[in-house]
């Protein structure tokens, strides 16, 4: 029956392979965010101090654009407006769901020694200053840009802690992984856990440059 386990310098060897495809997906954001530079100059548009700034001619040819709120709405299907109060409500759990989040790291990220996730950095609300959108799109904009913003925030806090806590891959492929997932160590690589597991709490500790101090590892795996 041939061997399957795998060895611990096997394991270290997937992980440096991973971690250089996680650094390439990071290059690649870099030159996105390049073309994005791009596009803003071609949209005539700069941001200062996180707020967009137009040129007067892009507003003018904007505000050309906009679909008045009236003719709007005479446009939209029955029962989309019957299904609004629906996708509205969903505001008051992503309202709770940003408290909890916020004051679980802000208490035990320190504690941990992870770094705490900045807020801002994921929730942008900056589509209701463009003069082609109207009144209730704008709303609708402002909406999704907190809901979407947020649901990145928690997920980066949450992918922190499972690297704290629990950094090993599942058995199975899963779409959609987040950026530590690549460093866990494999399903059922029971000889390389405690030193995969040390290496993650290292990573984190480094992460924006800084570690926020706090607990013994030692202690934590006891």
């Amino acid at each position: 029956m041939p061997k399957t386990d795998k060895s611990p310098k096997s394991s270290t060897k997937d992980n440096a392979v991973m971690e250089g495809i996680l650094q390439k997906m990071q290059a690649l954001q870099a030159q996105l965010e390049e073309e994005v530079a791009k596009r803003r100059a071609a949209f005539s548009y700069r941001v200062e101090n996180g707020r967009v700034v137009f040129g007067a001619e892009a507003k003018r040819r904007q505000r050309a654009m906009r679909i008045r709120l009236w003719a709007f709405l005479r446009a939209t299907r029955p029962m989309t407006v019957i299904t609004a109060p629906v996708i509205y409500s969903l505001i008051i759990p992503f309202v709770l769901l940003d408290i909890f989040v916020s004051i679980y790291q802000a208490i035990c990220f320190p504690v941990y020694g992870i770094p705490k996730v900045t807020r801002r950095d994921y929730i942008a609300i900056d589509r209701h200053q463009l003069a082609y959108l109207n009144a209730l799109q704008k709303m609708n904009c402002m909406y999704c840009g907190y809901c979407n913003g947020l649901i990145g925030y928690v997920r980066e806090v949450a992918s922190r802690t499972e690297a704290y806590w629990c950094p090993i891959k599942h058995a199975r492929h899963l779409h959609g992984g987040h950026d530590h997932y690549a460093g866990f160590t494999d399903f059922g690589d029971g000889e390389g856990f405690q030193s995969g597991l040390v290496r993650s709490r290292g990573r984190l500790k480094t992460l924006d440059g800084s570690s926020s101090g706090g607990g013994d590892d030692r202690a934590d795996q006891e």
